[in-house]
């Protein structure tokens, strides 16, 4: 299972093969691993297909030719045909997640995700993923700040089958007191083994909580200890009853069936569920940030210590939306290989041994632009830190090159390839743009919209975004360094 991701990429003790990539708030129970090389390409491709909000799209199908409909009961399905082989990645999709919480409750959703495996009148507790595996498929799940997924990838003639036990637990749900309160201490051990026994898991926790003021993006997806440790079962089935039904759901299905197939399945099933009235998704916003914040953390076990800058920054549904698009050409640009950021402060005597920037446009409120990077053995991060600001002040002066614009360019029109040859990951980005509040249409049309982008847009964005007053900086050392 791969570690949890906070809200910015973590600092680890280590090295870490991931830096470069953005990254998904998000506590996933077996989705992918986010350090391999095709899912890095994938949440670079999803980081520029999310800034797409508010903004033209054109209606017509260019990059995934999706079929899409309503049930009569409110619950949207998207297909994805691709008849390559007779597989199908099934998902659904939740508007819900950890920032829908109520204060005192974090954790809630990941937790009722866990009982969502704990059984119905109809299966019994842990046999829904024995099932599948039974029939040669796999199946898991994934919570974040913005949405709750589950999805089975299975052949093409066991879609009904996985698609009656999705159906019947989002209806159903019933586990008992004695699989709910094991699954509990599972929980814990889950934040255990990848949050608290991980400095830079823990960093990211206290960077995400000092860059939001009041939202809550500022508390992790699977909770703070004191709270996981206080959820009961019936705090999880009222977060069921309030946010699981077909009305605040999506149907995302990936490969090889047929509109027409679809649909009476998706009918048959998911379509006698009645609809339930939804709570709306209010959360508190963030106030204006007139200060700086820094930290600095300490922990014996890191190895190699790294800094941390990261900017409140727009996201395509939230705050000043237009720059969203240049703000994800912008990211492409500094985290090149050999772009100005690897330039200034890796190559030659630059201080350090590894730097990148990120920016996620991935959630319903506003998001991060951020920075991170670790200094060579005998260097201090003082001197990465002084480094960095000479590239942004740089930046904010003179902007960016025609050609970084069209390298940007060209690699983030290749990703989008990269993603489209994934059952998995063509589905799971209509998904969370869908859960966050873009349409098919935005989807479809981010390639214009990326070609549109010109220079003076990204130093627009960029004036915007780089404000020391809305930035977190922090660093993250061995016990014995001050």
């Amino acid at each position: 299972m791969p570690p949890p991701a906070s809200r910015s990429p973590p600092a680890p003790s280590r090295p870490s093969s991931g830096a470069n990539a953005a990254r998904l708030r998000e506590f996933s129970d077996g989705v992918f691993q986010p350090t391999e090389p095709p899912v890095r390409k994938l949440i670079a491709a999803l980081s520029a297909v999310f800034c797409l909000a508010g903004m033209a799209a054109d209606s017509r199908a260019q990059i995934f030719n999706p079929t899409q409909f309503m049930l009569g009961n409110g619950m949207q399905v998207v297909l994805i045909e691709d008849h390559r082989a007779p597989v199908v990645h099934h998902m659904v999709w939740y508007r819900v997640g950890a920032a829908d919480e109520q204060p005192g409750v974090s954790g809630v959703a990941h937790y009722l995700e866990h009982l969502m495996f704990k059984g119905t009148p109809n299966v019994l507790p842990g046999d829904f993923s024995k099932i599948v595996a039974r029939e040669g498929g796999r199946d898991n799940a994934f919570t974040s700040s913005d949405y709750t997924g589950y999805f089975q990838t299975i052949a093409r003639d066991r879609l009904e089958l996985v698609m009656s036990m999705e159906a019947d637990r989002m209806s159903e749900l019933d586990p008992k007191a004695s699989d709910a309160k094991p699954e509990l201490q599972v929980v814990m051990e889950e934040r255990l083994s990848r949050t608290d026994n991980s400095p830079g898991a823990l960093f990211g926790e206290q960077l995400d909580a000092a860059q939001y003021l009041s939202h809550p993006y500022g508390r992790p997806v699977i909770g703070w200890p004191a709270e996981i440790q206080r959820l009961t079962l019936n705090d999880a089935m009222t977060f069921y009853r309030s946010h699981y039904a077909p009305n605040n759901a999506i149907l995302v299905v990936a490969g090889d069936v047929r509109p027409g197939e679809l649909r009476a399945l998706a009918e048959k099933y998911y379509g006698l569920i009645p609809m339930r009235p939804i709570p709306p998704r209010f959360r508190p916003q963030e106030p204006n940030q007139l200060a700086a914040r820094r930290l600095s953390m300490s922990d014996a076990r890191v190895v190699q210590p790294s800094m941390r800058r990261s900017y409140l920054a727009p996201s395509r549904t939230a705050g000043e939306k237009q720059h969203a698009v240049p703000l994800a050409v912008l990211s492409e640009i500094l985290n090149a290989p050999t772009g100005r950021l690897h330039k200034s402060l890796v190559q030659g005597d630059g201080p350090a041994v590894s730097a990148s920037a990120w920016y996620s446009s991935m959630s319903l409120d506003q998001s991060t632009f951020g920075f991170s990077a670790s200094p060579k053995n005998g260097r201090k991060l003082e001197e990465v830190e002084a480094a960095l600001d000479k590239v942004i002040a740089d930046l904010l002066a003179n902007g960016v090159t025609d050609e970084e614009m069209r390298l940007a360019r060209t690699g983030m029109q290749a990703e989008t390839i990269y993603a489209r040859d994934s059952l998995s990951g063509a589905a799971r980005i209509f998904g969370v743009a869908l859960t966050t509040g873009l349409t098919v249409e935005d989807v479809e049309a981010w390639p214009k919209l990326v070609d549109a982008v010109t220079r003076e847009q990204v130093l627009a964005a960029a004036r915007h975004v780089f404000d020391l007053r809305r930035s977190v900086t922090g660093y993250l050392l061995p016990k014995d360094q001050s």
